[in-house]
């Protein structure tokens, strides 16, 4: 359910060995779930991620994504081979559509579909898709093979509780939060930092346990350095009581309506 985010990852060269390092220790740790895109420094994250699985590729489960710019039934196909390069594989585990684009989901779903029965995907999925967006997606022929969603979701970005979440769970799609501490922006309030005072963990393992208390909800924080990754995994220990979920309901109100899909 705790995976590793690459956001970021592979733009300083002088960061490298400290990302190698995070992943590593990840996996040490059983967050063994990697997500990376080949958007994330034009596919350099992509080959951080396979410099740090070389020779422990079997240890890893390793989500990318197409760009929406890439994803006509030709475009997917050659993109996800250039990924696969990148990575040092021979197969990604889950291929997500990074956001809907001009190329129609009949011929991106389509090569999805072929991607997995020739063996250089397991499972692919979507992100940034709304309920309306994914209601949209069950029409497609192939769209059966759906595995996931990977939205924008954190306590300063609760809009998906009103509709988008209760469709998944309906359709029993898992969700994948994506930026779970909103890029370090909600770590410093107060609320959040009394929960976690009392759980003698960081502010942002509260904020990461408060998205882990959803069923069928997992999610990718960005770590660039193995103490990072170990204070993210202290979320897993956190049991998150009534009187703190009340107190950041109070400091982040859910939504009371429908909102935009938010995306960063």
């Amino acid at each position: 359910m705790l995976g590793q985010g690459t956001w970021g990852w592979g733009e300083d060269p002088g960061r490298r060995g400290d990302e190698v390092a995070a992943l590593h220790a990840g996996l040490e740790l059983g967050m063994t779930l990697v997500d990376t895109a080949e958007m994330y420094a034009d596919g350099g994250a992509e080959e951080v991620v396979g410099e740090a699985l070389a020779g422990r590729r079997d240890e890893a489960f390793v989500v990318s994504k197409v760009l929406p710019s890439h994803a006509s039934r030709s475009g997917t196909i050659a993109a996800c081979e250039r990924s696969l390069k990148r990575l040092g594989t021979d197969r990604i585990d889950l291929y997500l559509l990074h956001w809907q684009g001009r190329y129609p989901l009949e011929d991106t779903v389509a090569a999805l579909q072929q991607l997995v029965e020739d063996g250089k995907i397991r499972y692919w999925g979507v992100s940034n898709f709304d309920h309306r967006a994914l209601a949209d997606l069950q029409d497609v022929p192939g769209s059966g093979g759906l595995a996931t969603d990977q939205v924008l979701y954190n306590l300063s970005r609760r809009g998906p509780e009103y509709d988008l979440l209760p469709w998944c769970a309906e359709h029993q799609l898992p969700v994948m939060a994506y930026s779970p501490i909103e890029q370090g922006r909600i770590l410093h309030d107060t609320t959040l930092n009394d929960v976690a005072a009392r759980h003698s963990v960081s502010a942002a393992a509260a904020a990461i346990a408060w998205v882990l208390r959803r069923d069928s909800l997992c999610t990718i924080p960005k770590a660039s350095s193995p103490q990072h990754v170990r204070d993210n995994a202290t979320a897993l220990e956190v049991e998150l009581t009534r009187e703190d979920l009340d107190a950041l309901d109070r400091a982040f109100p859910p939504p009371s309506g429908p909102r935009p899909l938010e995306m960063l």
